[in-house]
């Protein structure tokens, strides 16, 4: 499964960035392997962080490959990561998002891998009817993750499968540290609680609004709109940087229109402007619907980050 198409050029300089790699980690402050009472976990990026971390506790150490305030999908890693990934313990990725590191894990990590993909299966990209998908580019051709297969990879916007994503990684996490499995499963149960109680508040939060329509800039929110009853209209697919065809404009703008939205979100990584463009012909305001993908600088954990997403789509949507 690849939602999206590697760049050649790692591909080109892999065996350069291997060779620096172990020099670099041993000579990174943070590189992996460094502390010997815990155990050096790597995570592509922050979902994956996150839950890595709670899990964890003070038995690990994570590593995050994206940076805050740093767009994910197309990550690019430098020799000091490809090396943190090859010393590490653990790798906790997801399998076809992010390109780069497909490549680094499959030359680097072996069986050290935990692809959180393979935990459930992923729905389809247009899965549902009710979906939208900005199914073509400026050029009018078909995006590569289409292309791959349509798989769409945002499951922890859906609370429920990100908990059974713990319920994983703590069974690997006590294989690779056997002395405290029981710690491992027993703080993801506390973790899976957490979750379960913002899926009943999204659930109970969602249940009666006079809309159910949101107009995204990018079809990350599938598993949102899925879990919740809600509809999902992309600007763009699953590719946030690939720019709309003025065809695929015209319709959203017509379908906002139909649907009376008040709000077209974009998102905390990727430029407002085309969400912006949308609103002004539409008479809607715009506001942010953060798919998680990465952090950004202003703070805040997944939780938190997922309770604003709550509190905006109440507003937007008119919820009772």
């Amino acid at each position: 499964m690849n939602i999206r198409s590697a760049p050649r050029a790692l591909a080109a300089a892999t065996t350069a960035l291997l060779a620096l790699g172990g020099v670099a980690a041993c000579s990174d402050d943070g590189a992996a392997g460094a502390d010997p009472q815990r155990v050096d976990v790597v995570a592509a990026f922050y979902p994956l962080q996150f839950v890595a971390e709670r899990i964890g506790g003070d038995a690990v150490k994570v590593t995050n490959l994206a940076k805050p305030g740093a767009e994910p999908h197309d990550l690019e890693l430098n020799p000091g990561q490809v090396g943190q990934v090859s010393e590490a313990e653990l790798v906790v990725y997801l399998k076809g998002f992010q390109p780069n590191v497909d490549e680094a894990v499959e030359q680097n990590a072996g069986d050290r891998a935990f692809d959180v993909a393979t935990v459930q299966p992923l729905r389809d990209a247009a899965a549902g009817g009710h979906e939208h998908e900005g199914e073509a580019g400026a050029t009018g051709e078909p995006h590569a993750e289409e292309e791959g297969g349509g798989k769409d990879p945002h499951l922890w916007l859906d609370p429920t499968r990100l908990a059974t994503v713990g319920d994983k990684l703590a069974e690997r996490l006590g294989r690779a540290d056997p002395e405290r499995a029981a710690d491992y499963t027993a703080r993801a149960a506390v973790l899976r609680t957490e979750l379960e109680k913002l899926d009943a508040e999204f659930t109970t939060g969602l249940k009666t609004c006079q809309r159910r329509e949101i107009v995204v800039s990018h079809t990350a929110f599938g598993y949102l709109t899925e879990r919740y009853q809600l509809e999902q209209i992309g600007i763009t697919g699953l590719s946030p940087e690939n720019e709309p065809s003025p065809q695929r404009l015209a319709e959203v703008i017509e379908e906002a229109r139909e649907h009376k939205a008040t709000t077209i979100f974009f998102e905390t990584l990727v430029s407002p402007k085309v969400a912006q463009t949308i609103a002004d012909q539409v008479g809607a305001k715009t506001a942010v619907l953060d798919p998680l993908e990465g952090l950004s600088t202003d703070g805040g954990d997944y939780l938190s980050v997922m309770r604003t997403n709550l509190q905006t789509l109440r507003t937007a949507l008119s919820c009772s």
